[in-house]
């Protein structure tokens, strides 16, 4: 391309209603004080409406280049490249300048969005200009997160010889896959495909394994972070203990159970599950008893136990420092709280049930055996289902709670409407006889096998309709829901025995913290930001540091393996090179101008 000496630029989308929080005002005053800038325009003022205002624009200030600027300046490309076209240029005068493309979406990160700018009109790719220097990396590798992406990520570098320190804030690994019953489109067995790798995590010689910990802080630089934890007191001792239940069995405090959704109580010390690695006993401190009332009441379990010394109820946090070359974020999501959407009744209606409760319910190692039952009280009127409760003959599936909604979340969790078509099959396949309805907005089936697996569902007898529904209400024993049948043209009110909110999927609530730790942006929606969207989705703009699984954005199990797999790669790499690369976002927009002027 010829030198150019004119340029127009076009921020497309200032107002930031796609959630960025960046300075415009400050990018467009640092465009117009680049020289070869002739005209600089956004679509707050300027509307693109018409193609001949677009091109009387270009013409009146002499344009040979347009770079379009903002979020998602992709979507208005082709009507710059006809007017372009229309003025006698080809096509390759029209660039664009994407700053979420680079992961500069808040409002600090306003100078690389000036910078990126700054390679736009340079005609220079931002990842050529920002490349960062390199420092020594030592070998060892923290992985937070014991979800089926930190399993994956840590399983791949133990096997490639190096050492992994794998924190998981609970008293188990295995994630929230470790609570379903099938995994979808093949309706293979969840736990078949997950405990194998947790074992292995648990027997592999070169991973340290810190459950029931979290991340206090870290220091350091890339290749060198120093990085406190806290070992939260199990009161249980995992070298000793034996796994045979005495104390439990003893154990008079009780707390809902977080592995089974809150749908049955365990006791104040427990095994997570029976699959649990560790599979040893913890204590949980804010059901106990005998740490409730400061040592004067209980303390039954130390009685019970077989085995001296193993149960220290007094035991205190512990706080333990490593250092590590690489750290891999892994630490997956949160289901959205359904009582926010007070309209569907959930805490109001003991038969709304959310799907992560269906999910334990349908499981023979939940609390009914894998019996579909209608939730009751026990004697301390703790809710919690059991198997003489009795079964719904009807049941309906509301997609969409929480997510593609202005009031809760934008954006589409992924996952909810193949993990509904799935329940759908299951409640179907345990109740033959009852009527099944799904509710949907847009069917998303977007992965390999899930459309074939949307439609078999369809060919099984149950309900699928399109449509909103806007209210669940209790009336005459049964749950009545007033709904839209879109296809059709019509209102809905439907009565069933049973309604299960098939809920979305957030940030973890303690990644506001990480990110403050680590360094590394969210977006709007609290996801970790990777360093490029397209071509580099694992890596961040902090050295060293790369993310994996759904703290990225919402996804499913084969995707989140894939990248916990390229976050690995990523770090075998620096390991073997023994170097890793330094942080993007500390490279300066002054060094950027004066390498490439």
């Amino acid at each position: 391309m010829k030198n150019i000496k004119s340029i127009g630029i076009y921020f497309h989308n200032p107002k930031n209603t796609n959630g960025s929080a960046l300075n415009y005002s400050e990018i467009e005053a640092y465009a117009k004080s680049l020289p070869v800038v002739k005209a600089v325009w956004n679509s707050d003022s300027f509307l693109v409406a018409k193609l001949d205002d677009i091109g009387t624009a270009i013409k009146e200030h002499g344009i040979e280049k347009i770079i379009i600027a903002g979020d998602t300046p992709g979507m208005i490309k082709p009507l710059f490249c006809e007017v372009m076209s229309l003025l006698g240029y080809n096509k390759e005068p029209v660039v664009l300048a994407s700053f979420r493309k680079y992961g500069a979406i808040t409002e600090l990160d306003t100078e690389r969005a000036k910078a990126i700018l700054y390679c736009a009109v340079k005609g220079i790719p931002f990842e050529y200009a920002a490349i960062p220097g390199e420092k020594q990396a030592k070998p060892e590798t923290l992985v937070i997160g014991g979800g089926i992406a930190g399993i994956q990520a840590s399983l791949e570098i133990a096997d490639a010889g190096k050492k992994v320190f794998l924190v998981e804030k609970t008293g188990t690994i295995g994630g929230h896959m470790a609570m379903f019953d099938k995994t979808f489109p093949t309706l293979d067995c969840a736990a078949c495909i997950l405990t194998p790798k947790m074992v292995d995590v648990g027997q592999h010689s070169n991973i340290e394994l810190l459950t029931y910990s979290e991340i206090k802080g870290v220091s350091g630089e890339p290749g060198n972070y120093k990085v406190n934890i806290i070992k939260k007191a199990r009161r249980v001792n995992l070298s000793t203990c034996i796994g045979c239940g005495s104390c439990s069995a003893k154990c008079p405090g009780k707390a809902p159970s977080e592995f089974d959704g809150g749908t049955t109580m365990r006791k104040a010390i427990y095994i997570p599950f029976p699959q649990a690695v560790p599979n040893k006993y913890l204590i949980d401190a804010d059901s106990c008893t005998y740490i409730q009332s400061d040592g004067e009441k209980c303390g039954v379990c130390v009685k019970f136990c077989p085995v001296n010394d193993c149960i220290n109820l007094d035991a205190k946090d512990e706080e333990v420092e490593i250092t590590v070359g690489n750290i891999i974020v892994a630490t997956g999501f949160k289901t959205f709280d359904a009582k926010r959407a007070e309209q569907y009744g959930y805490g109001k209606y003991p038969q709304v049930i959310t799907s992560l409760e269906l999910e334990r319910l349908i499981n023979a190692a939940g609390p009914t055996e894998g019996k579909i039952t209608f939730r009751t009280q026990d004697k301390k009127g703790n809710p919690i289902f059991t198997t003489e409760s009795g079964s719904p003959r009807s049941v309906a599936l509301i997609h969409c709670v929480g997510s593609r909604d202005e009031n809760y979340n934008k954006y589409c969790s992924k996952v909810c409407c193949m993990y509904s078509l799935k329940l759908a099959h299951l409640v179907k396949e345990k109740l033959p006889d009852a009527d099944v309805y799904e509710y949907y907005i847009d069917m998303r089936a977007f992965g390999k096998g899930y459309e074939e697996f949307y439609q078999r569902i369809k060919n099984e007898g149950i309900n699928v309709i399109r449509g909103r529904t806007a209210k669940v209400e209790q009336q005459n024993g049964q749950l009545l829901l007033r709904s839209e049948d879109m296809l059709n043209d019509r209102l809905i009110e439907q009565p069933v025995d049973m309604v299960v909110l098939a809920v979305g999927i957030e940030p973890g609530e303690d990644a506001g913290d990480l990110s403050n730790m680590l360094g590394i942006v969210r977006d709007e929606d609290g996801w970790f930001s990777e360093a490029n969207y397209v071509s580099d989705p694992v890596n961040t703009y902090t050295g060293g540091i790369t993310i994996a699984g759904v703290c990225q954005g919402p996804k499913d199990i084969p995707d989140t393996v894939a990248q916990a797999s390229a976050a690995a790669a990523r770090v075998i790499q620096s390991i073997i090179k023994g170097k890793v690369k330094g942080s993007i976002k500390d490279i300066s927009l002054e060094n950027i101008e004066s390498k490439n002027k």
